[in-house]
């Protein structure tokens, strides 16, 4: 078994963590040995290491630890394992009875009070969830107890845990030393950290039941809600929410903060603050769909869903309200044209093609129901014409994922993305990888594709001389930390648990966005000017934003994406790949997006002469298709997006507040 496929096996990342793995289950192996041989100093070593490796391997490898966990061998049956070792080796030792009895009862007892402990701690963390959580509204009033200390509150069993050490330490340099007290000394320790620690989270437990009943809260949101009169909502739902699907909401937030009237938006799933960025639009967070119902939301004239859910339905049902699918991106993907959006009132798109691909799909939505807004938030995405080429071709590759389905599966990475990468690496040009957040989810092919991409880069990275830009980006680190902390101050995250977010919250200075966009790009120039004009980049986090990466690429190559659609706005020049090499007559008929694009065939054959058809001084043919296809799929450049964004909001507002007018008094009549 080669080391990429073993590293694979036990999720860790590399040569080191694969070293502390296999030293912690070395070192675990070696406890009974050496108890029973009996071998004190070994059973020392051996224990000293098994502790070292375990606190290593959480920090640096989470995902072998969540293996182990998987297999029963979680972090408390690790502790008791050396336990029970330690034990047998004071018996092989002729340790007194009475020292073998104290030190069973201690652990026993220390475990004992370990599960009371954590009983406590769940009982806590449950009386201080609430039915809402909320952000940028004043809940000043509301009389929510501060979060518990974090030191008893987070990581609480790994705590604990260690406090056995005294024990553990006291019995061996008895064993060592031949004198008891040392024993005892150690057993009296143990038991009485832990019982302390008890007692604090049980007057923790005495303070959480002093928590707002429901009613309590819904009425203190309610005030707040009537006060500031939300005319349109945002509303977002997802099963399993992550940072892969909130900049579903993220994406859109620019945009609401710039509208006439005044926006709120609304989240199912607790999970979501942890990824909403930076914002001063009042957040509700209400995951039960009875406490939706009770909200106050009868100033909402307009809602707006960026994606397809089973949950939308309980916000469909306000009929005060008229309902609009915005999508979080336009592209030639079924999803992008759906039949289940004729449940919304309407539809908006970026461009005519957005209107002409729904009306495809055999006529399911009305053309009146589909408006073309544009895509407000490419606004950050420079032209060609203002784009200055590095010293070498810069390559943004980014892959879209496999998709839920097979029949939805558009990615190139798995048949093309590895051969794709290494002809790129012999033409002599800069690679920024940046796969779909979602790659790999469903299909291990993907996955493995992926891998072996990032193995490709990393390794030209070092053949070329890794060591100085290693430096750089070394020196860079702290400063990006330090921007990045501050990022998330402002964005409210790290703010306790969902009831210190509610107790904490209050209306925000609208003036810190100013000092947003300026980290952000500040950040985001840290960042690239520490990689350096040659070194091949992977990008898997939120920053450097996508829209950043457009900037700094000449060419994009991408599959049957939103992606794409967004490039186009850049007017630079993109290659769709063609991984089942349809005639490209075909293949452009069914993807609009193809229509300003080179298409690569899935033996990459083409690819040094869309390279060199795309490189200055030679005339880049696809150009004029680039500027007729931007109308068509983004739409015109004026009026602004934001502003047909704007007016279309404005518009089925003022139509809803019509319509409910005529309604209300055809009922009085």
């Amino acid at each position: 078994m080669t080391i990429r496929r073993l590293c694979g096996v036990l999720r860790v990342r590399g040569t080191t963590d694969l070293a502390l793995a296999l030293l912690l289950g070395a070192s675990f192996a070696a406890l009974p040995v050496v108890a029973l041989l009996p071998s004190l100093w070994g059973f020392v070593a051996a224990t000293a290491v098994t502790y070292l490796a375990d606190e290593a391997l959480h920090v640096r490898a989470p995902a072998f630890v969540r293996r182990l966990a998987a297999l029963h061998l979680d972090r408390t049956m690790r502790f008791a394992v050396r336990t029970v070792m330690l034990l047998a080796l004071a018996a092989r030792l002729d340790a007194p009875d009475a020292v073998l009895v104290a030190g069973l009862a201690v652990f026993s007892a220390h475990y004992a009070m370990m599960m009371c402990y954590t009983a406590v701690h769940h009982a806590v963390r449950r009386r201080r969830v609430l039915p809402l959580v909320v952000r940028n509204l004043d809940m000043s009033e509301l009389p929510v107890p501060p979060q518990p200390s974090a030191f008893f509150y987070r990581r609480y069993l790994r705590k604990l845990l260690h406090l056995d050490l005294p024990a553990h330490a006291g019995l061996l340099v008895a064993a060592a030393t031949g004198s008891e007290r040392a024993a005892y000394a150690g057993f009296a320790l143990t038991p009485a950290t832990t019982a302390a620690a008890l007692l604090a989270v049980l007057a923790q437990y005495r303070t959480a039941r002093r928590m707002p009943a429901r009613e309590e809260v819904l009425a203190a949101v309610n005030r707040q809600l009537t006060g500031y009169r939300p005319q349109v909502a945002l509303y977002f739902s997802f099963a399993a929410v992550s940072r892969d699907f909130m900049y579903q909401v993220n994406m859109w937030i620019e945009t609401l903060e710039q509208l006439d009237l005044r926006p709120v938006i609304i989240l199912r799933e607790r999970a979501s603050f942890r990824y909403l960025s930076r914002t001063w639009i009042p957040v509700v967070c209400v995951p039960r769909a009875d406490d939706l119902a009770e909200l106050d939301l009868s100033a909402v004239r307009v809602v707006l869903y960026p994606g397809n859910a089973g949950k939308n339905v309980h916000m469909l049902r306000f009929a005060e309200a008229k309902h609009v699918f915005i999508g979080h991106g336009d592209s030639d993907k079924l999803a992008s044209s759906n039949r289940v959006s004729k449940v919304y009132d309407e539809i908006w798109v970026a461009g005519r093609a957005g209107r002409d691909r729904y009306q495809r799909v055999r006529h399911a939505i009305s053309d009146s129901a589909i408006v073309e807004v544009g895509r407000p938030q490419l606004s950050p995405i420079r032209l060609h014409a203002d784009h200055t080429p590095g010293p070498v071709p810069v390559v943004l590759y980014a892959p879209t994922w496999e998709g839920w389905s097979d029949d939805d599966c558009h990615t190139s990475l798995i048949p093309m993305g590895v051969p794709l990468i290494e002809k790129l690496l012999a033409e002599n040009v800069r690679i920024i990888y940046k796969p779909h957040p979602l790659t790999g989810k469903r299909s291990a092919e993907a996955a493995a594709a992926d891998r072996a991409i990032r193995e490709l880069l990393r390794t030209d990275n070092e053949r070329h001389g890794a060591t100085e830009a290693e430096a750089a980006e070394a020196a860079a680190r702290p400063r990006l930390k330090e921007i990045q902390a501050r990022l998330d101050e402002l964005a409210g995250r790290h703010r306790g648990d969902d009831a210190e977010q509610l107790r904490t919250s209050r209306v925000p200075d609208r003036a810190a966005a100013a000092e947003w966009q300026e980290l952000r790009a500040e950040w985001h120039r840290v960042f690239w000017e520490s990689r350096g004009p040659l070194r091949h980049n992977v990008i898997t986090r939120q920053l450097p934003a996508l829209y950043d990466c457009f900037n700094q690429a000449d060419l994009l190559i991408s599959d049957v994406s939103s992606v794409v659609a967004d490039f186009v706005a850049s007017l630079k020049p993109y290659v769709l790949t063609n991984a089942h090499d349809l005639p490209d007559a075909e293949f452009r008929a069914a993807y609009t997006t193809a229509g300003g694009a080179y298409l690569l065939d899935r033996a990459c054959t083409r690819l040094p002469a869309i390279l060199t058809a795309v490189r200055s001084p030679h005339p880049d043919p696809m150009t004029p298709a680039r500027h007729t296809l931007k109308h068509y799929v983004l739409g015109p450049d004026h009026p602004t997006s934001l502003q047909r964004f704007n007016t279309a909001v404005n518009t089925l507002a003022s139509r809803a507040e019509t319509e409910g007018v005529q309604g209300g008094a055809g009922v009085a009549a």
